[in-house]
Order: C-alpha cells, then sequence, then structure tokens
C-alpha cells in the first residue's frame, strides 16, 4: 500500500478507541487477513476491551451486592429501632407509629382503635426469685402468647419492663374485651421453667379511642385504666373512665406533696400495743406511721406507703419513722418505768434493708440515746427477704450481732415457707390478720392456724399473731398456747401521747368486750 493510501484500519483503530474512553465496552474490531503490525494492534485494542468490560462487568456485580447489603443493613437497622431485642415485639415507637395511623384511618371513616396495655403482677418476684434469666424466659412466653390471641392486623408490643401493649385497628368494645379476656386466660395458665411453674398472670387496662385523640392522650387512658386494675386487685380488667384522670391527677398531686410531707413534719406515728395473751401484759408497741395532711387530714399508710415506694422517697420515711420512734422510746424510758424487755416493733421496708449503711444508722441512733438494742424490733415482711440477697443478709445478720430482734411481718401473706425462715437469722414470727378473719365460721380454720403455730414452734421461732377483733379469738389463740398478739380487742393505735399515758397507767390491759370501732385496722 503506498504512503500516500490510507489503511482504513487507522481510522477504525481510532474510532474503537473513542469507543472505549466514552465506557462503550462492547466495542469490537474485525481483525483483517493481512496479518501485519495494524492487525496486531487492533487484536490487543480487542483484548484490552474485552479485560475492560470483565473489570466492569465484575465491578457492577460487587456494587450491585454492596447495595443490597447496605438496603438490607438499613432495614436490619429499621426492625431493630422498632422492635424489643428480647421478645421480638414492637417497641414503644413502633406503637406510637402504628397508633397514630389507626388513628387517622378512624379520621377517615374508620372504626376507631382500641389499646389495651398489660402490666404483669407480682413479676418482681419471678426476677427476685428465680433470677433475671428466668424472668426474661418468662417475658417471651408472654409475648408468644399474646400474640395468639389477636389478630393478623393488631400491633403486640412490649413498652419495657412487664408492661406490653395491644393495638387493635379498627375495633369495637366488644372486640376489645374479648382480647382482654383471652389474654388473662392464656397468661393465668402456668409458665414451666425448667422443673419449676410460674405464674405470669397480668392487670389490664382497656381504652377504646376516639378520632379526635393524639396517640400520647390514647396512651395515657389505657395506662391510667391499667393502673386503676392493678390498685383493685390480680388478673383485673378495667375500661377506661374519665373519672380515673382525676383519680390520677390526685395521685401525682399526692406524690408531690409526700415528697415534702417528711421536711414539713406531716407524718406521725402511732403505737399498737402487743400483749402477753395469757396475762394482759404489754410486751411493747408496734409503730404505725400516719400522714397529717393539712388539707385531707390524717391519711392512713395502705395510701401513701406505696406511693412512697413507687416515686423512691421510701428510704427517707423509714429513716424518719426509726429515728422518731427510737427519740419516743428513749423519753417513755426516761419518764416511765417501763419493763427492761419492753420492745418497740419498726417496719423495714425492701428497700431500707438493701441499704449498705442501715446497720450503721441503727447502731448510731441506739448509742445517742442510750437505747439497749434488744428493746428494738425490726419487722419486715417475707417478700422483702426472700430472695436473701447479699446485702440483705449483711444487714439481718448485723442486726442480729447488734442484739436487735428480727420478725418476720405478714406470714401467711407471702411464700410462708418455714424452711427458709428456719435459714434466717430471725426470732419472731407475726402471723397475717387474714388467717383469723375466718377462724370461728371456715370449716378447718381453727386447725389450720393451730398447724401453723406448731410448725412455727418446730422451726424454734416465737409467734406473734395480728388482727385480734374479739375475744373468741384472743381465747382460742390462748387454747392453742399463743404466747402474745396485738389487734383492736386489746386496743387501736394511739397516739404518742395517749399511748404514753396508757404506759404511765398499767401494765395490764384490762379487756372486757374488746374496743368497738368500725375503721378497718391499718396495715402499717
Amino acid at each position: 500500500m503506498s504512503a500516500d493510501q490510507k489503511d482504513p484500519r487507522l481510522a477504525m483503530l481510532v474510532e474503537s478507541i473513542v469507543r472505549l474512553s466514552r465506557g462503550e465496552l462492547s466495542s469490537r474490531i474485525e481483525p483483517s487477513t493481512a496479518r501485519d503490525e495494524v492487525d496486531a494492534v487492533i487484536t490487543g485494542v480487542n483484548l484490552l476491551a474485552e479485560e475492560l468490560e470483565q473489570v466492569y462487568e465484575q465491578f457492577e456485580k460487587r456494587v450491585e451486592s454492596r447495595t443490597a447489603m447496605l438496603r438490607q443493613a438499613h432495614l436490619d437497622m429499621m426492625k431493630m429501632a422498632m422492635s424489643d431485642a428480647l421478645t421480638g415485639l414492637a417497641n414503644r415507637v413502633a406503637l406510637m407509629d402504628a397508633i397514630e395511623e389507626a388513628l387517622n384511618q378512624a379520621a377517615n371513616g374508620a372504626l376507631p382503635p382500641a389499646l389495651l396495655l398489660l402490666d404483669l403482677d407480682s413479676f418482681k418476684n419471678v426476677n427476685d426469685r428465680f433470677g433475671h434469666d428466668a424472668g426474661d424466659r418468662v417475658l417471651q412466653e408472654v409475648a408468644l402468647r399474646l400474640n395468639s390471641v389477636v389478630r393478623e392486623s393488631d400491633v403486640v408490643a412490649r413498652l419495657g419492663g412487664d408492661e406490653f401493649a395491644i393495638l387493635l385497628p379498627a375495633a369495637t368494645m366488644d372486640i376489645a374485651m374479648q382480647v382482654a379476656r383471652r389474654a388473662l386466660e392464656v397468661l393465668g395458665q402456668q409458665v414451666r421453667l425448667d422443673s419449676l411453674y410460674v405464674h405470669s398472670r397480668a392487670s389490664i387496662g382497656v381504652r377504646l379511642g376516639t378520632a379526635e385523640q393524639t396517640p400520647e392522650e390514647l396512651l395515657l387512658d389505657a395506662d391510667t385504666a391499667m393502673y386503676a386494675a392493678k390498685r383493685e386487685g390480680r388478673s383485673i380488667i378495667k375500661v377506661f373512665e374519665p373519672v380515673m384522670l382525676y383519680s390520677r391527677q390526685l395521685r401525682s398531686q399526692m406524690a408531690t406533696e409526700l415528697r415534702g410531707a417528711i421536711s414539713a413534719d406531716e407524718l406521725v406515728l402511732h403505737y399498737q400495743p402487743v400483749v402477753e395473751l395469757a396475762t394482759n401484759r404489754i410486751l411493747g408497741v408496734e409503730v404505725l406511721v400516719r400522714w397529717q395532711h393539712p388539707l385531707r387530714g390524717l391519711i392512713p399508710p395502705d395510701t401513701f406507703i406505696p406511693l412512697a415506694e413507687e416515686i423512691g422517697v421510701i428510704h427517707d420515711l423509714d429513716r424518719w419513722v426509726m429515728s422518731a420512734s427510737l427519740r419516743q422510746l428513749a423519753r417513755w424510758r426516761r419518764d416511765l418505768d417501763l419493763d427492761a424487755d419492753f420492745q418497740l416493733r419498726v417496719n423495714l421496708s425492701a428497700v431500707e434493708l438493701k441499704q449498705l449503711d442501715l446497720v450503721d444508722h441503727v447502731r448510731t441512733l441506739l448509742r445517742e440515746l442510750e437505747l439497749p438494742a434488744q428493746n428494738l424490733v425490726v419487722e419486715i415482711t417475707e417478700t422483702a427477704i426472700v430472695t436473701r440477697g447479699e446485702v440483705e443478709m449483711y444487714s439481718l445478720l448485723s442486726l442480729q450481732q447488734l442484739g436487735v430482734g428480727i420478725e418476720i411481718d405478714d406470714f401467711g401473706t407471702g411464700y410462708s415457707s418455714i424452711s427458709y425462715l428456719r435459714e434466717l437469722p430471725v426470732s419472731m414470727v407475726k402471723v397475717d390478720r387474714s388467717l383469723l378473719v375466718e377462724l370461728d365460721t371456715r370449716a378447718g380454720q381453727l386447725e389450720f392456724v393451730a398447724a401453723i403455730l406448731q410448725l412455727i414452734r418446730a422451726a424454734g421461732l416465737e409467734a406473734v399473731f395480728e388482727g385480734i377483733e374479739t375475744r373468741e379469738q384472743a381465747d382460742q389463740l390462748r387454747a392453742m398456747g399463743c404466747a402474745s398478739g396485738q389487734g383492736y380487742y386489746f386496743s387501736r393505735p394511739l397516739p404518742a401521747e395517749e399511748a404514753g399515758a396508757l404506759l404511765a397507767s398499767t401494765r395490764h390491759l384490762r379487756v372486757e368486750e374488746g374496743i368497738d370501732d368500725p375503721e378497718v385496722a391499718p396495715l402499717r
């Protein structure tokens, strides 16, 4: 080929290289039959194009794979952000979104949603007795059971702790109550934990929403109904009523006022005599706290003690009661000729028993007031020590070594196991008043109480019966050989001044027909 003649293959090479530079990697040039240097270059460019195309295909696949991974990771993160890690149920965020969507549908003409709030009854006892791993397994089983009683369109959520919610979009009150009753039924069945069985009963609040409500308002109403159910008892369903909000507001106001009640000197102490049944000799007194509210008058402890525990001021309350009652005892010992074995019985909460400085606090008060340790008895409920935690056992053993008496209170309402009582540093058991209520009317109750007394004695402990309200009850307990007791038959709880006057006038109560008082004996 002459110099002035152009080889068309060169133009094709240039065009192919331009196309490659634009990303057209499928571009190829057909080699000629000449097999010369130009063909060699064409072959090289074709091979380069193939390699570039393969590299690009691999890159596209890699990008596609990474994009899919990122998309799945985003979905997983969204799921994690909207679900409860332990149970796999929806969490609070997801529930609120679902409530908002259901309310929007109601605003557009659909049936309103219903919201059920569930709080497990006595779930803390599961954690305390069997550990948090067992508690987690119970929560997982609860989630499965709740999912079994709802429709596919419903949302079951865990709001935290042992609190669950069920959202029923487009519901009626009949549908809501059916689901609530089914939930109670399935939760009432025992949960098996290896060789152990526990119950997961719940209190349920129900609220049928309105299109005008916000998600927060619907949740608050259901929550208010649920707390009303818990106050009424276990395994209760309560439907929201507007008056419940007023009650909740009062409770919230009372909580605020209770925080300042101790510093405002609004708490007062009453003292109920504990007597020797054989002689009616006063062995000591139990300290019972009251709240002298400036507007509501005298508020009984069963109203504000649970509230104090709920809002976290029970520790301050316990410390005030211990200090004020020991100072009163010191005044009586100074002014009255009390028996050497006269004992002051003071309630301690489970929270107080966990305080590392409890023993030092008691020791300091006794030393400051020059009181013998044996004149103090601390009363502790069964549930406060059933776990036998390290701090609780340290407190009990240290109090015992100090010389303070330890009494299990409300025996018969909790676990009532004599075997665990024998393992604790306690010397006395106070049998709950509920066992005496049907002493004369229920067949076999007298024998049952006598058997409990014998078991307590067999464990080497002393029994004290509370809630004695009639001469018949007192006589029956004496006949059984019970040593001591207390109740309205002997004396109601008395303010400090009246209790002091009683102690100054006599050491033996003269009881004829008992005290006619319509009040219900206070719990604390």
